[in-house]
């Protein structure tokens, strides 16, 4: 998006600037200046960078610039006032593409032709014309499909930890997610936010590879960018994703790594600003922010279009109660939570069968969306586990020879629930029946008497086969 593209008749141009605070610029004496205005920077060495007004006053404004502010003069430097927000120009031929978090083409291409220029900042949706999330989405990993499913216009983070293999998690979902049983049109925007340059090259090279990129746009905010460009690249992510959904009819899946990163750009900014300081430091509006995110997925009357979210975040100390992802999971409808004891002991996908939680799994599996025993399935596999890590616990303390037969079936269970439904390689394609069919293979070690949360109809059929 050239600065060129944002130039509008009523802009209004000052010369001089009162005060630079890290990625935060103040201008005076100046006259109709709206919130999230456009903003661009004439440098003293005639350079051109985009800002965003955070805060209007009468008089004066606090603009956070984009490209940072080193090299800025106080009175060298020229603020040109747009008169409208920060737009991204949108097209379906973005698909394939690579862009930098404003917008920008990186991958070397042609700036693409516009067919619209969308407000960032995203249109206000009147919650009555919401739809509610039944249908299924197929990741092809067992832990997320059986037990976990995530539902087209549903919001699905990822909580992680520092070393935990989320990266190639993500790229798997990317590779693998698909709409079953429908001829629709399916696209997916990532956006990475703070992430190192190796980080990058994984997620390109492995899409190129793997033949998905042509349905992918990327968005990328890299570690040595101005931290400020992270708090635009997910509304810059999140408006591409409402073109394709709403305007091209696309089901959309958009995955934004990593939002903790972003959570720290906007500390960062909260502080520099002198704002009275939350938990961990985090400004007080910091829900608020998010859900100004999250809450941009969804399905729309009058639009066969749909946005489903799944972000992820790696939580400090692998502390799940943390502001970011505690905040995260008041806003979402679950979570997906990566367990470094089972990244430790070599299980792949490393996903926690209890803490993990598809609040809308109930509404998008069953007849007719994936089949007649996911639900009763699903709920003997949550059960079985439960008890497993119990006789674990108990085994720690007197020892397994002290348990009784039916413990060591528990037990025996639990090594197969983590060996073969739980783990599977990373270029490993499930289909929702074999997913399903694993779960019955490992629930049939246990007696037939211990099956509560299925039928007699559903054993008759499924059990021992």
């Amino acid at each position: 998006m050239p600065v060129s593209e944002q130039r509008l008749l009523d802009s209004r141009e000052y010369q001089g600037i009162q005060q630079v605070l890290g990625p935060l610029i103040m201008v005076e004496n100046i006259h109709n200046v709206g919130y999230n205005e456009l903003v661009e920077i004439r440098c003293p060495d005639g350079s051109e960078r985009l800002g965003m007004v955070i805060e209007a006053n009468e008089g004066a404004a606090v603009v956070q610039v984009f490209e940072g502010t080193s090299g800025l003069s106080l009175p060298d430097t020229a603020v040109c006032f747009r008169g409208a927000p920060l737009r991204l120009s949108v097209s379906r031929e973005m698909l394939g593409r690579v862009f930098d978090g404003l917008g920008r083409p990186i991958d070397g291409g042609p700036v693409p032709i516009a067919e619209d220029r969308w407000d960032v900042n995203g249109q206000p949706v009147n919650p009555t014309a919401r739809q509610y999330p039944t249908r299924f989405i197929q990741t092809g990993i067992s832990a997320i499909d059986g037990m976990n499913t995530l539902v087209r216009g549903q919001k699905l983070p990822v909580f992680s930890g520092s070393g935990l293999p989320h990266n190639k998690v993500t790229a798997q979902i990317v590779r693998q997610a698909k709409i079953v049983g429908e001829d629709v049109s399916f696209a997916i925007v990532f956006a990475a936010m703070g992430v190192k340059h190796d980080v990058a090259r994984y997620f390109i090279r492995n899409f190129e590879e793997t033949g998905v990129l042509e349905n992918v746009v990327l968005f990328l905010s890299l570690a040595d960018a101005p931290s400020v460009v992270r708090l635009i690249t997910p509304r810059t992510a999140l408006t591409m994703a409402e073109y394709l959904a709403f305007r091209e009819n696309m089901h959309v899946l958009v995955i934004l790594t990593d939002m903790t990163n972003y959570c720290e750009a906007l500390r960062e900014v909260s502080t520099v600003r002198g704002e009275i300081p939350s938990r961990k430091s985090y400004p007080g509006y910091l829900y608020s922010d998010l859900a100004s995110l999250y809450e941009r997925a969804g399905l729309v009357a009058d639009s066969t279009g749909s946005i489903t979210q799944v972000p992820i975040l790696t939580m400090p100390n692998d502390d799940i109660s943390h502001p970011v992802p505690d905040l995260t999971g008041y806003i979402t409808e679950g979570q997906i939570v990566l367990e470094r004891e089972l990244f430790q002991r070599g299980i792949y996908p490393p996903i926690a069968g209890l803490p993990s939680l598809s609040r809308l799994m109930k509404d998008g599996i069953g007849p007719g969306m994936t089949r007649d025993d996911h639900a009763h399935i699903a709920s003997q596999l949550f059960a079985a586990y439960a008890r497993v890590k119990d006789v674990r616990a108990l085994a720690s303390v007197i020892g397994e020879e002290e348990l009784t037969p039916l413990d060591h079936h528990y037990l025996k269970f639990g090594e197969a629930f983590e060996r073969d439904f739980l783990s599977q390689r990373d270029d490993e394609d499930r289909s929702i029946e074999q997913t399903l069919d694993l779960g019955w293979k490992v629930v049939s070690i246990l007696p037939r008497e211990e099956l509560h949360r299925v039928s007699e109809e559903e054993i008759s059929k499924f059990y021992g086969k």
